[in-house]
């Protein structure tokens, strides 16, 4: 029987599954830093959320009886891969288990955003209907409009689908390679990042958050989308500058912007976005379904049951 530190509640039966086979700690809230460094001593496995920075310190502290970090995620940029390979220490994430939950919220925002949904609830809201006015709240059509998807992986494939299919758009994608099949489906196409966001209508982001794409829409990519485009980020937060993001949007070079994600995920987050209207913020919600998160729970347990039994698990991002 191995020592497990879990560093949130999570949803999902597999947890309890856990808890028969070996000896299971699951910290209630936001586990502190000086909390984390405490409770992982001894462990042989952790099972971490986005929230926590699993770095050389914590895995120190862990010590050398630590063998797997399951990260409940698709993404692993909290995890530091270099000290977990130099101490042999697998790494593993959740990547099939939220693909359409994120890619529905995805599509959620480009139409709450296009169609000007958020700012007309508030006015609602605020009691300031009269009746109806031609020109009140006019939004953006979709249909046979161009879509730019940077990062192809599994979700950003899926939000590419299902927008080509409900509203005929043009697909065009930014992605290290070719995706044929993909291609083949919509009629999308490969380009390069700026052409890609000269020509979108709406440009959605799902790449991984790393050296590269940090910051990898700032004022020189903002400035070379249309004026009536709209950015969606529902990846990682500091992809996107914000200070830049908050610059376009005010100068109406951007007609509105949704963000799952923030450069800063605490109370401070999207401070310089939160009066403009044409923005939608939402807290790191994307894949928050019932099913989804269970379905994370689920892998994220059977990576860690798989590798405390001597195999390979499943969901191995170190290899």
């Amino acid at each position: 029987m191995a020592r497990v530190f879990v560093t949130r509640q999570i949803p999902g039966a597999a947890l309890e599954e856990l808890k028969t086979a070996h000896e299971v700690e699951v910290f209630e809230k936001r586990v502190s830093r000086e909390d984390l460094l405490k409770r992982v001593r001894g462990v042989e496995a952790i099972l971490s959320m986005v929230t926590e920075r699993i770095d050389e310190e914590v895995m120190a502290a862990a010590g050398p009886s630590l063998k797997i970090i399951a990260n409940y995620a698709v993404g692993y940029d909290n995890i530091d891969l270099a000290a977990a390979r130099k101490r042999g220490v697998m790494v593993t994430n959740t990547p099939s288990a939220l693909g359409d939950a994120v890619a529905e919220f995805t599509v959620a925002l480009v139409l709450a955003l296009s169609r000007r949904v958020v700012e007309a609830d508030r006015f609602m809201r605020a009691g300031e209907f009269r009746g109806w006015d031609p020109n009140l709240f006019l939004g953006q059509d979709l249909t046979g409009k161009i879509l730019g998807v940077i990062g192809l992986g599994t979700i950003g494939a899926v939000v590419g689908k299902r927008l080509q299919a409900v509203f005929d758009m043009e697909v065009v994608y930014f992605c290290r390679n070719r995706k044929e099949a993909f291609e083949a489906e919509t009629g999308g196409r490969c380009v390069p990042l700026e052409e890609l966001l000269q020509i979108a209508n709406v440009v959605t982001i799902h790449v991984p958050l790393a050296l590269e794409t940090r910051h990898m829409i700032g004022a020189k990519e903002l400035a070379l989308m249309k004026p009536t485009a709209i950015l969606i980020n529902t990846a990682r937060g500091p992809i996107v500058e914000e200070k830049a993001l908050r610059v376009a949007l005010e100068n109406k070079r951007l007609w509105g912007a949704a963000l799952d994600v923030f450069e800063v995920e605490d109370a401070r987050a999207a401070t310089g976005l939160r009066e403009l209207p044409n923005v939608i913020l939402t807290p790191h919600i994307a894949s928050a379904t019932h099913q989804a998160r269970e379905e994370m729970t689920r892998l994220a347990v059977n990576n860690l049951m798989k590798a405390l039994a001597g195999e390979r698990p499943d969901n191995l991002v170190n290899d």
